[in-house]
């Protein structure tokens, strides 16, 4: 099995470097392809994949095909792909807003997996969800999951309107976090701490909550009444964030991530 990777900025060198790490792929399997010469000399110099700078060098070769490139540049990497593709290879989108349509069409091609990651991928620790085509056969897609899974955990969607709620809640969901702890941190900072300290504080608050709530089937109300005691402090912050509407305004937030999704998906189909 020879996979390509097409493009090599954060997340297709995500994917890149989980698969190559992974027992799925011999040495050498996994090509990726990039058009910048800056680029393509620190891979080279990292001699861990076959890199390629021509797609007509690379594609040909490739049974599972990472397009990996922002949304916008689509359009030329289409038409590349459209002139070089062979048939029966399986082509996996981690590009937001492109529907399987889209991609079919303007690639003449039939087996399209799309996919949402994160940024926790970085780390191992990401999410992605993912659909395929009807032409994608089952052995196929799990092949597909098995990859996709080196850079975290997957689950397989039921329709591709929910790879847009999905970019709602998990694609854009990091940034949410970040958000928060940025609030709690300045908060932190304002109280009196080093900038280090609050750091530290936020961050390990975070992380012990995370480890908490995986670590049983309690609901997160559940662990919030474990916290919380009737006139204490965490109530009063609590009851603060209530009347202030704060859970209203993070569903409206990931309204709007979902929105946009549909909405990039309708300009993409254009």
């Amino acid at each position: 099995m020879k996979i390509l990777v097409i493009g090599a900025g954060n997340m297709g060198l995500t994917y890149a470097h989980g698969m190559a790490q992974s027992d799925l792929l011999k040495e050498k399997d996994l090509m990726i392809l990039d058009n910048s010469a800056e680029k393509i000399a620190e891979l080279r110099a990292e001699n861990t994949f076959d890199v390629y700078e021509k797609l007509e060098d690379c594609l040909p070769k490739a049974d599972i095909v990472f397009i990996a490139v922002k949304p916008y540049h689509s359009d030329e990497v289409f038409e590349a792909i459209k002139a070089h593709k062979k048939p029966d290879q399986i082509f996996v989108s981690i590009m937001a807003g492109v529907t399987i349509k889209t991609m079919q069409e303007a690639m003449d091609i039939k087996k399209v997996v799309r996919a949402m990651p994160n940024l926790a991928a970085q780390v191992g620790h990401g999410f992605t969800s993912f659909i395929g085509s009807k032409e994608v056969s089952r052995l196929e897609l799990l092949t597909v999951e098995k990859l996709i899974d080196t850079t975290g955990r997957s689950i397989k969607l039921a329709n591709e309107m929910e790879i847009d709620k999905s970019t709602g809640i998990s694609g854009s969901g990091p940034a949410y976090v970040f958000y928060f702890m940025e609030s709690m941190m300045e908060a932190a900072v304002k109280m009196g701490f080093r900038e280090k300290d609050a750091r530290l504080m936020v961050a390990q608050t975070f992380q012990g909550a995370v480890e908490l709530f995986n670590s049983s089937d309690l609901n997160p109300t559940d662990w919030m009444d474990r916290v919380a005691s009737k006139g204490g402090t965490t109530r009063a912050a609590l009851d603060s964030m209530e009347e202030n509407n704060v859970k209203e305004l993070i569903k409206d937030a990931a309204y709007a991530a979902f929105d946009r999704a549909v909405q990039l998906g309708k300009e993409s189909n254009k």
